[in-house]
């Protein structure tokens, strides 16, 4: 396409004049053109779309291909791949950078990275690398908070309201979490998308709590976490039709809890049992592989803010999906089901 040809909007068709608010199709053999506001991309969307250099926009004819089922989760699979890849080779530029031991000579702007790599690049990187630094240290001291805390206090048996953690237990510094306190993260952390339309209000207090995997892979860390909670969204609303993530909350195998539609939704996770029930949709697919101690100990807790908060009857059912349907296989998860064996209320 011609750079002095007037660029339409796609969605609106009308004449984009300002290039600082149009946003161009990644696909070489397309070109087209759209409004940012027509895009129908959030601004924290626009934001990460910004920020990450190999994260780009196709318009929904070229996305059409790719735009359900596992087509879709490899796209962006291999789309954050690309990026992890290219933030390590800058790192281990800037490390064999530094070791250049002549300070007489100024050398290049770090020879030892590709000539596609810019100034502007380099400059990114080493912003990255000191925040990371500085957020190290932050979780560090945060962590030495929590076991300092964690031992002041005696653990006793396990029940349905307390987890059985260790004295002298270390907190994992990928998450400052960990299951061993209950911590949310909102539907703004992990760049939710509003509801297609209202949905209905949840009648409390609820007496069953359902519990199911998403059947997907599983995750160990919060980035990974996120990335499995927003696909499922996407899957929900754009596949199945369904007006918001289907799940109340999503437990996480990095120990947080998920926000979907929370304690007051109706959930969309089992036809007959949405508007008396909440749904504990476990992130991955668990036949033979067991929930992570983690998860079982932030459902206890949960559980415990459920009751504690009067959403959930104190003599609620916590039961298996595949107990409610035992013919659809979609909510087989053997593994996951047992570890709740011996829990009060499970039936």
């Amino acid at each position: 396409m011609s750079r002095n040809a007037l660029e339409i909007c796609l969605k609106c068709y009308e004449i984009i004049v300002d290039n600082g608010s149009r946003i161009e199709c990644d696909n070489v053999l397309c070109g087209r053109f759209c409004h940012r506001k027509c895009s129908t991309l959030s601004e924290d969307q626009l934001k990460v779309l910004d920020m990450v250099p190999n994260l780009k926009w196709k318009c929904d004819s070229c996305l059409g291909r790719l735009k359900t089922g596992s087509k879709m989760s490899q796209w962006l699979e291999n789309a954050l791949r690309e990026h992890e890849k290219r933030l390590e080779i800058l790192e281990q530029g800037l490390e064999k950078c530094s070791k250049l031991d002549n300070p007489a000579q100024t050398p290049p702007l770090c020879p030892f990275l590709p000539n596609t790599i810019g100034r502007k690049a380099v400059t990114i990187t080493v912003v990255f690398v000191l925040l990371t630094t500085l957020l190290g240290i932050v979780l560090a001291t945060t962590t030495n908070l929590f076991g300092k805390t964690l031992n002041q206090s005696k653990i006793g048996d396990v029940d349905d309201s307390r987890p059985n953690i260790p004295i002298n237990s270390t907190i994992d510094l990928d998450n400052i979490g960990g299951g061993l306190i209950l911590r949310f993260v909102e539907r703004q952390q992990w760049l939710a998308q509003p509801p297609q339309k209202t949905v209905p209000d949840l009648q409390q207090p609820v007496k069953m709590v359902i519990v199911l995997p998403t059947n997907s892979d599983n995750c160990t860390t919060q980035a990974q976490c996120v990335f499995r909670v927003r696909l499922r969204q996407s899957f929900d609303i754009e596949s199945v039709q369904e007006d918001d993530i289907v799940f109340n909350f999503l437990i996480g195998g990095d120990g947080n809890v998920y926000v979907g539609r929370g304690w007051d939704q109706v959930g969309a996770h089992m036809p007959g049992y949405n508007s008396k029930s909440l749904s504990l949709a476990y992130i991955g697919s668990f036949q033979t592989l067991k929930p992570s101690d983690k998860q079982l100990s932030v459902t206890r807790l949960l559980l415990a803010k459920g009751v504690k908060l009067g959403k959930l009857d104190p003599n609620y059912r916590l039961t298996a999906a595949s107990k409610l349907e035992p013919s659809l296989t979609q909510y087989k998860a053997d593994a996951l089901y047992q570890s709740f064996g011996n829990w009060t209320h499970w039936s």
